[in-house]
């Protein structure tokens, strides 16, 4: 679905399904240089459940229009921008990596309108290295090289997609690629978030933190000082899991959502 914020184009995956007013929502905030589609079993699920869906692109990503927003803050400001041009009051916040941290600002910024709370593969801080930041910076495709193995458990880059033909190093380098114009200012984005802990104390609705216990970028026990500081939370480490949970686990992240949502 198409929507017009702005004056830009932005897009939303909806499951194919039509909003509905009376129903409860699901927006899934994607991490940095990512898009809608990493969502794609566990959206169209909730769509088909019952639930409205947004599977959010983020400005210059995928088929939103840009720039890219330069801060957490901004993009959780645009999160809500975004479900007031839906008609949309309140929704459960599922957000991945970059996309945790902006769940987490807008939940702590208007909680009212924040009904749950999904924390996957997060970190605080979410510091990104220097060489990391210089190479994404300078367009260097070794950025993505980089992000591509960090981002996956041994198991991961090895193998194991369950649909026959597709790999899932494969499939997260073409993804990086097609969307590597905003890297860098996501990655900038994330080093220089701060709120954090202040944000996560200001949480009032249930929150699920869901961590993949072979995770290289945002292991398990970065997410610890969040952790603390909510006060209604659930914690699920997935096994064999990496950084790309919805790629690697995907039914494992999908029962999670479903017996918290």
């Amino acid at each position: 679905m198409q929507f017009k914020l702005q004056g830009r184009k932005v897009y939303a995956y909806t499951g194919t399904k039509p909003l509905v007013p009376a129903q409860r929502t699901v927006v899934f905030v994607h991490g940095a240089a990512n898009d809608h589609s990493v969502w794609a079993l566990q959206s169209r699920y909730f769509a088909y459940h019952g639930f409205n869906v947004l599977a959010l692109d983020l400005p210059g990503h995928g088929k939103s229009e840009g720039p890219p927003l330069a801060a957490i803050e901004d993009m959780a400001h645009w999160l809500f921008d975004l479900l007031d041009t839906a008609a949309l009051d309140r929704a459960v916040l599922v957000g991945h990596s970059m996309g945790a941290l902006i769940a987490l600002q807008a939940a702590a910024s208007q909680s009212e309108r924040v009904e749950k709370l999904v924390l996957i593969g997060t970190a605080f801080p979410m510091k990104v290295s220097d060489a990391l930041l210089q190479t994404a910076q300078a367009g260097d495709h070794a950025a993505l090289e980089m992000i591509n193995v960090w981002s996956h458990s041994a198991g991961g880059q090895s193998g194991g997609n369950r649909v026959p033909g597709q790999w899932i190093m494969g499939g997260s380098m073409r993804l990086l690629e097609r969307t590597v114009a905003p890297l860098y200012i996501d990655f900038n984005a994330c080093n220089r978030y701060a709120a954090g802990l202040e944000s996560a104390e200001k949480v009032r609705c249930p929150t699920l933190m869901i961590s993949g216990r072979s995770d290289l970028m945002t292991p398990p026990r970065s997410a610890q000082s969040i952790a603390e500081k909510l006060a209604n939370k659930k914690v699920v480490t997935l096994d064999g899991g990496g950084h790309d949970l919805m790629a690697e686990q995907p039914d494992a992240v999908l029962d999670a959502l479903i017996a918290f949502i």
